[in-house]
C-alpha cells in the first residue's frame, strides 16, 4: 500500500511558525526580558528615547513609572557621574547651556557646550535656574514665570501663577524646589520678603504640589529672612541661609522647611575658626553643606555626615587662593570625583579643583558663567508623578 505524505499541512505549519518568529512581542523568555531590563536601564535618556521605537514591548516598558524610577536610581548612584551634567546661565547674555561632568571632572576638558532651546525663551528677559530634583529642573523666567522642565525629554510643564502683588514695592522673592518621597511629589516653595520702614518686613510663604496642582500658605518665614536666593534640597527639606541682621555672620543660621510636615527647623552648624568669613550654604549629592570663605586666604568645605546630626559636620578640604582674588570668591562644589577633583565656580568661571595635589585649571569656554546647578538625566515627567513618560 502507498502511503502519501500531506505536504500541505507541513508547509502550512512552516509557514505558522515563520509568522510567529517575526514577532519579537510573542514568547519571549523571561529571564531575556529581564536581561533586558537590566541593559536599557544602565543606558542614557537619549538612548532610551531610541529605543522606545523598536518595538511596543520596549516602549511599554521603558515608559513604566517602575522603569523610570529603577533607571533614575541606578543614574543617581553612579560613581563616576556618568549620567550627571551640569546647566549654567552666562553673563551678560543670559542663555541656558551644558555639558558633561564626567567630561570635565575626569578628562579636564570640557565637552562641547549645547545652547539648550528651553520653554518661553527670550532674549530680554532673564532666566533663574531655581534647581534641581531627579532630572527635573525648575526655572524662573523674570522671577514671576515658572515652569518645571526635564532637559533630557526637553518635556515641560508651566505652572500657574502664585496670587500675590507682583507690583508691590519693596518686595522680593524667593524660591525653593524639592521632592517629598513618601507622597511621591514634587514641591516648589516661593517666599516673598516685603520690607517695610525702619528695617521691618514681613514673609509671605506659599507651596505649590506638583501632584495637587495648586497653591497653598502656610506659617511665615522664621528667624529673620533668607540670604539665598534658592532654597538647597536635601534629606526631604528645603534649607536657606537666614539672618535678622542682614547679612551679619555673627547671626546666621540655617533654617529648614520639611516638606513632608510643612513645618520650620534649624540646623545647627560646625564651629569655624575665628576670622572674618563669609558663609555660603549648599547641597553637595544628599549631604548639606558649607563653604567658609576666609576672605583672600582659603575656603573650608564642611560636610553634614549624618542629617540633622551637629557632631557630624565634617571638614572635607581647604582651597587656597592662589592669588588675590579681589572680590571673587569660591562656591560650594557642584560634585566631586572619587580621585579628590571637584567642579566649583570661582567668580564667573568653572574650575577644577585637585585636593590630591592642591592644582586648579580652568574649564576652556566657561568664564562667563552667572549660576549653575547639576541634573542627573532622567526619564521623570514634569507633569505629575508617578506617571508614565509619554
Amino acid at each position: 500500500m502507498e502511503v502519501k505524505v500531506q505536504e500541505p499541512t507541513t508547509k502550512k505549519r512552516s509557514r505558522t511558525t515563520a509568522q510567529t518568529s517575526k514577532d519579537p512581542e510573542q514568547h519571549v523568555p523571561r529571564l531575556l526580558q529581564e536581561i533586558v531590563v537590566e541593559i536599557l536601564s544602565r543606558l542614557p535618556v537619549e538612548s532610551l528615547l531610541r529605543c522606545r521605537s523598536v518595538c511596543k514591548l520596549w516602549y511599554s516598558l521603558i515608559s513604566d513609572p517602575h522603569f523610570v524610577k529603577s533607571h533614575l536610581s541606578l543614574s543617581t548612584c553612579n560613581t563616576r557621574y556618568a549620567h550627571h551634567r551640569l546647566i549654567f546661565s552666562t553673563l551678560p547674555k543670559i542663555n541656558l547651556k551644558s555639558c558633561s561632568l564626567y567630561d570635565v571632572l575626569y578628562h579636564n576638558s570640557a565637552h562641547a557646550l549645547l545652547e539648550l532651546d528651553y520653554p518661553l525663551k527670550h532674549p530680554r528677559k532673564s532666566v533663574w535656574i531655581v534647581g534641581s530634583c531627579n532630572g527635573l529642573v525648575c526655572i524662573a523666567i523674570q522671577e514671576d514665570t515658572l515652569f518645571i522642565w526635564n532637559p533630557s525629554t526637553r518635556k515641560s510643564n508651566r505652572l500657574p501663577n502664585c496670587a500675590r502683588s507682583k507690583s508691590q514695592p519693596g518686595c522680593y522673592v524667593l524660591y525653593g524646589f524639592g521632592y517629598q518621597e513618601l507622597a511621591d511629589d514634587y514641591k516648589l516653595v516661593e517666599i516673598a520678603c516685603i520690607f517695610k520702614d525702619r528695617a521691618k518686613y514681613d514673609t509671605l510663604v506659599k507651596i505649590y504640589s506638583l501632584k495637587k496642582g495648586n497653591w497653598h500658605k502656610i506659617a511665615a518665614f522664621p528667624h529673620g529672612i533668607p540670604l539665598d536666593d534658592s532654597g538647597k534640597f536635601s534629606n526631604g527639606a528645603l534649607h536657606w541661609a537666614a539672618s535678622k541682621d542682614f547679612g551679619s555672620t555673627y547671626s546666621w543660621m540655617i533654617v529648614s522647611l520639611d516638606l513632608a510636615k510643612e513645618t520650620y527647623g534649624e540646623i545647627l552648624q560646625p564651629v569655624y575658626d575665628e576670622g572674618d568669613k563669609d558663609l555660603t550654604l549648599g547641597a553637595l549629592e544628599e549631604c548639606l553643606c558649607v563653604l567658609c570663605n576666609y576672605r583672600g586666604i582659603r575656603a573650608e568645605l564642611w560636610v553634614m555626615k549624618v542629617y540633622g546630626v551637629k557632631d557630624s559636620w565634617t571638614k572635607l578640604v581647604s582651597i587656597p587662593y592662589f592669588t588675590d582674588p579681589g572680590r571673587d570668591q569660591f562656591s560650594v562644589p557642584f560634585c566631586i570625583s572619587n580621585d579628590g577633583k571637584m567642579l566649583l565656580q570661582f567668580g564667573s568661571k568653572l574650575i577644577v579643583y585637585d585636593s590630591k595635589n592642591s592644582s586648579s585649571s580652568n574649564i576652556q569656554n566657561l568664564d562667563e558663567c552667572l549660576e549653575a546647578c547639576t541634573f542627573v538625566e532622567s526619564l521623570v515627567s514634569p507633569d505629575a508623578p508617578s506617571r508614565p513618560w509619554r
